[in-house]
């Protein structure tokens, strides 16, 4: 009898071994050129964010990880890779989130879980539609009897379906299915009316020269952002690699928080993206916050999402209460000493007017980034600097209506009586000020 239980202790001393010594595999499907999502991907990637967090002890004493990064262009992908077994992890938007849940919960056999965000925009700014620059069109209305591209299933695409419904032209405006970088392309060529996406397209096109903004996301009133998905089964069987890869996407967030301009330059060689259009994005007051806390608010989106993708794209329904789990963001932000629900109440937005923040910005090629009490002092410092050859990178200003920040160059700035200025994202915005106010509209002749 003794001899049969130190053979069986045997045994499992030589099991316990073997599985401790086993490769375990972190995929991480991501969207490098996707602001909202770079926390969770490619800074990860790029500054070794996951080696740093891994367990190295316990079961984990002789384990092997290999890690391995996948780009993609959208979330679908992303998703039909994770239930193929080929990613543990995506990272992706508001409405590809829910149909990775959905579609997991489909199977019968196995889930994913909703884990942590990675960026957002509370108003739902970063999604918008973009006009050729010469365009005519300035409203939604203008759009009558023409067509609007965008990715479908996408955040962009739930934005258009909802703005185009307030606006009774659901039936009167045609939309087409189209990726980022066809639809970019095609604006830039002139050869579609409209093209509807998500962050940071709308913006590149602008920095680019190539589109102009005549919707914003924030008109709809439907926050956007993005977030983290694993495979169930394996957060069952690794929840301390699940917990490292939350603890490296929080240590991500801080990285970009502490440095935008330097975030923006890194991210900018990392994935071809402008830094001007990154540091717009990332700046104080820029369209992303950086926080991976799930609030209350963006569940309650992802629940008016399901309704829209149910509706349009007959997605199965999704068991929530399942689906969303905050443990491991939970932990991660009591490891860095920050209480969780002081955070999930912590939503930042935009304000018209906001006095925390300098009016107006140029970029300096040499010199970084100079803030000015006013638009016209910018503007004057603007003149002075292109009169003598500075090289400027770009500038910014705040819409007069909402408190985005927005180039400087595609603002339509209106200059009152007084000589101040006034900076507005839509003509027809600037157009209403000028007819109650007077005065005179102006832009920036480059950056």
């Amino acid at each position: 009898m003794k001899l049969k239980i130190f053979v069986m202790s045997m045994l499992s001393l030589v099991y316990a071994n073997v599985s401790t010594a086993q490769t375990i595999d972190i995929r991480i499907g991501h969207q490098s050129q996707v602001t909202n999502t770079v926390s969770g991907g490619v800074v990860l990637e790029k500054l070794g964010l996951v080696e740093k967090h891994l367990p190295r002890d316990g079961k984990y004493a002789k384990a092997r990880y290999r890690i391995q990064f996948n780009d993609y262009d959208s979330g679908p992908p992303i998703t039909n890779q994770m239930i193929a077994g080929r990613l543990e992890f995506g990272v992706m938007g508001d409405y590809p989130l829910i149909v990775n849940g959905a579609r997991f919960q489909e199977t019968g056999r196995m889930e994913s879980r909703f884990i942590a965000l990675t960026g957002y925009n509370l108003k739902g700014t970063g999604n918008g539609i973009v006009v050729p620059v010469d365009s005519p069109v300035q409203s939604l209305q203008d759009l009558v009897g023409k067509e609007i591209s965008t990715p479908f299933g996408s955040a962009a695409w739930g934005m258009t379906l909802k703005a185009l419904a307030d606006a009774g032209l659901s039936d009167k405006v045609g939309l087409r299915d189209q990726s980022p970088p066809v639809g970019v392309a095609n604006i830039a060529a002139g050869r579609i009316d409209a093209h509807a996406d998500f962050c940071p397209w709308s913006e590149v096109m602008e920095f680019r020269g190539t589109g102009r903004k005549i919707f914003d996301g924030s008109e709809v009133e439907i926050p956007t952002f993005h977030g983290i998905v694993v495979r169930e089964e394996y957060a069952r069987e690794y929840p301390e690699v699940v917990q490292a890869v939350v603890d490296a996407t929080l240590e991500a967030q801080r990285w970009i928080v502490e440095d935008p301009m330097r975030a923006a330059i890194k991210l900018s060689e990392w994935t071809g993206v402008e830094k001007e259009v990154l540091y717009l994005y990332f700046s104080q007051g820029g369209i992303t916050t950086v926080d991976a806390s799930i609030k209350p608010v963006w569940v309650e989106a992802l629940e008016y999402d399901l309704g829209v993708l149910q509706r349009e794209r007959s997605i199965p329904p999704l068991d929530f209460d399942r689906w969303v789990d905050p443990q491991y963001v939970k932990k991660a932000y009591a490891k860095i000493g920050v209480d969780y629900d002081t955070q999930v109440a912590e939503l930042v937005s935009p304000t018209p007017n906001d006095q925390a923040l300098s009016p107006a910005e140029i970029w300096f090629a040499e010199g970084g980034v100079k803030k000015y009490d006013s638009i016209a002092k910018m503007v004057t410092a603007f003149s002075e600097a292109t009169a003598k050859g500075v090289k400027i990178n770009s500038t910014y200003v705040y819409d007069h209506m909402t408190g985005l920040k927005l180039f400087g160059k595609s603002a339509y700035l209106v200059k009152a009586g007084n000589g101040e200025l006034v900076a507005f994202m839509k003509k027809p915005d600037a157009d209403a000020y000028l007819a109650k106010q007077g005065g005179q509209l102006i832009q920036l002749a480059a950056k």
